[in-house]
């Protein structure tokens, strides 16, 4: 196991997968409803910026898989995972950060991605030896 190209593949995952939701939410508010797309599509009234933003994040999604079965291979479970929460932090912070999502901070949700973070750190933190490992 590679402990270092592991938690590199599980990062690369995190900010793929997080560009990809943030990609979606933003595409998926300037795109017609899924009912509506066969119209849009036919009278030419798609915007293509949020068409070609979407498939770029499905591709981001795909590679996100990619890294995510290489990190797989070099990290623990409860390792890979914790860091896979982290995606959930990032994107709150950057929705609630940038304007065009019109997301905003609150006091419990901010709590909640502080909480994560700590249990991220807690979790892959070197680990304290037990006083009987000192024996």
């Amino acid at each position: 196991m590679n402990l270092r190209k592991g938690i590199t593949f599980a990062l690369g995952s995190v900010l793929l997968v997080s560009g990809a939701q943030l990609g979606m939410r933003w595409s998926m508010t300037r795109l017609p409803s899924p009912t509506q797309w066969l119209d849009a599509l036919s009278s030419g009234n798609i915007n293509l910026l949020a068409a070609g933003v979407v498939i770029a994040a499905i591709l981001a999604y795909a590679l996100s898989m990619l890294c995510w079965l290489f990190a797989l291979r070099d990290l623990p479970l409860g390792r890979a995972y914790s860091l896979l929460s982290i995606s959930y932090a990032l994107v709150y912070l950057l929705a609630a950060s940038l304007p065009f999502f019109n997301e905003s901070f609150s006091l419990s949700k901010t709590l909640g991605v502080a909480l994560v973070i700590l249990g991220v750190i807690t979790i892959n933190s070197p680990r304290i030896p037990r006083p009987r490992d000192l024996v």
